[in-house]
């Protein structure tokens, strides 16, 4: 769950195998699915929703970034496999950087929404993870044109050092999504290109 320095990708294609079919940590799985329903009680609760572009183009982009994990690549974050697919079922393990270590979070896809105006998806914690809960990304073209991403998100400290550290990771967990925006911004603007920003 913790790694002192960065983690080898064979290290966490190991922690990945480790967890193959294993089961979530948490029973409400699937409650990041609904847009704007509620959140399970007894978590910690993010819902962050910010503009990135507009038009199609932009849109386009957005997907594309979702799909290829800009949002995680983008903020510095290591994803083991290479290229997962967005599909109920992938399972995946992140390492996130902090500080003098990394933390190593294996989670699974629960479910994924891909319509004209919307694509995303959610996944669910495994038990090499510090937390336990759900986190969900989304891009959206509204009726109006302005491409929106929104993150949503449970947890709970599952770690002991995720325990003691409340106030550190609920801090790191803001910083996170903070990044997700920022990244996926940063990708649309890119494929947008000089000329057309």
């Amino acid at each position: 769950m913790f790694a002192i320095g960065r983690p080898s990708d064979d290290r966490l294609a190991r922690v990945l195998a480790a967890v193959a079919g294993a089961p979530f940590t948490y029973p409400e799985v699937g409650a990041t699915a609904e847009p704007g329903g509620a959140l399970p009680p007894g978590y910690h609760h993010v819902r962050a929703t910010a503009p990135i572009g507009s038009g199609d183009a932009d849109f386009a982009a957005a997907v594309d970034g979702v799909r290829g994990w800009r949002m995680h690549r983008g903020q510095g974050f290591l994803v083991v496999p290479e290229a997962p697919p967005i599909a109920a079922g992938t399972e995946v393990v992140v390492g996130a950087p902090l500080p003098g270590l990394h933390v190593v979070a294996a989670c699974r896809i629960v479910w994924t929404v891909d319509e004209d105006d919307r694509f995303g998806f959610g996944y669910g914690t495994l038990p090499v993870h510090p937390e336990s809960g759900e986190e969900a990304f989304v891009v959206a073209r509204p009726a109006g044109g302005e491409v929106r991403v929104t993150v949503t998100a449970f947890s709970r400290p599952r770690h002991p050092l995720a325990r003691l550290g409340g106030p550190v990771a609920r801090w790191q967990q803001g910083r996170a999504t903070q990044g997700y925006v920022d990244a996926l911004r940063r990708h649309v603007a890119r494929r947008r290109g000089p000329s057309a920003a």
